[in-house]
């Protein structure tokens, strides 16, 4: 589980150590490969949903969840401050998101890298 912090300028990924009881995805048993799949993010959209504009990271209930990878990634990712108005620019919000995220290891939606530059499908 990760905690987000977005001062404005930077997003803090930080692992929460304080959980004391294993999460859900921890405590089922099994060998199952992780549930991505190259069918869920096609032309910049995954469930219907555009994966640009302005999102919330959320702890419960997401619209979608997602983890971070530093290859093969299903959408490359940046944050941008203004006008995240073409595919995976993402604006950090409290209020009226476009999408809600949450921020998984196991079985999300979509992979994601974050990116400075060229962000969109790899």
């Amino acid at each position: 589980v990760y905690v987000a912090d977005y001062d404005g300028d930077v997003l803090y990924l930080e692992a929460d150590v304080s959980i004391d009881e294993p999460l859900a995805e921890e405590a089922e048993t099994g060998t199952e490969a992780e549930a991505i799949s190259d069918d869920n993010v096609t032309d910049c959209r995954c469930k219907g949903v555009s994966l640009y504009g302005k999102v919330k990271i959320v702890d419960v209930f997401p619209d979608f969840k997602v983890k971070i990878v530093d290859v093969f990634p299903d959408l490359k990712v940046k944050f941008v401050d203004v006008f995240p108005d073409s595919c995976g620019k993402w604006q950090i919000v409290d209020v009226f998101p476009d999408f809600t995220i949450q921020i998984v290891d196991v079985f999300p939606d979509f992979t994601i890298k974050l990116v400075d530059v060229f962000p969109g499908m790899p």
